[in-house]
């Protein structure tokens, strides 16, 4: 059997045109289709990166905001709370300092009252003990107070005389105040020791209607006198030794 070359050339440069004319527009078409597509997917997947970085940086900034947020919001917490306990605080101070008050108010009034009170008794125990003198006096001697204090002032001057001397310095009047007014007779014998203990002075009479009941002796700056007040307040610290005492002793 002989092989015909020009048939076999023929099929040979057909075959080669088929692949050629394949590669050319079948082939290249896929080929650059598949470039086309892995391109296309490499894009995509670059874009896909890009968009997931900017995902996990958008979500480390969601998360920092979050942390701030959350910062914030406990920092405001504790700032409210602060200002809670400071105005808290403040209140209790002012309720404390207004009860500190209202105490020391209550205690002061408490001590005006108790001052109201002890002045009032002793008001009442003096006009009690000038009642009872002055009756005792009248019933057994027949004489006021005064004239009993001036009968007996004598005596109470003498052991003073030296001090009252010395108190009048250059001052030569005396002044003797009452309550009510002096008789005459008591007036004069009043001067009368005066003039005995005290010659170098000039007695004078006043009467003072606020003046507790007694006899008031002025000298310069010395003062001498028997009065209510002065023998209630005598009695009063004779009451308050005996208290003490009593107190000792128990």
């Amino acid at each position: 059997m002989s092989i015909d070359w020009i048939t076999v050339l023929a099929q040979m440069a057909n075959f080669l045109l088929l692949v050629w004319l394949l590669k050319r527009f079948l082939y290249r078409p896929i080929l650059d289709g598949i470039d086309a597509r892995e391109t296309e997917i490499a894009t995509r997947m670059a874009q896909a990166g890009i968009a997931k970085q900017q995902a996990q940086t958008e979500a480390a900034l969601y998360k920092a905001q979050q942390a701030e947020l959350h910062e914030r919001q406990e920092r405001l917490v504790a700032e409210a709370l602060n200002d809670t306990k400071q105005q808290r605080d403040a209140l209790l101070r002012e309720a404390r300092t207004k009860l500190e008050q209202e105490q020391a108010d209550w205690q002061r009034h408490l001590s005006a009252e108790r001052e109201k009170f002890n002045q009032q008794l002793q008001r009442n125990g003096e006009q009690a003990l000038l009642t009872l003198t002055r009756k005792a006096l009248h019933d057994l001697a027949d004489e006021s107070l005064e004239a009993t204090i001036v009968r007996h002032v004598g005596k109470r001057l003498a052991p003073l005389a030296g001090e009252l001397m010395a108190a009048a310095g250059a001052t030569d009047v005396a002044v003797a105040s009452t309550r009510e007014p002096l008789a005459d007779g008591e007036q004069a014998q009043l001067r009368s020791y005066i003039n005995k203990l005290l010659p170098q002075l000039t007695l004078s009479f006043i009467s003072n209607a606020e003046q507790a009941p007694g006899l008031i002796l002025q000298v310069g700056g010395a003062q001498v006198a028997w009065t209510i007040d002065s023998y209630t307040d005598e009695l009063a610290v004779l009451l308050n030794q005996h208290n003490e005492l009593t107190t000792r002793h128990e």
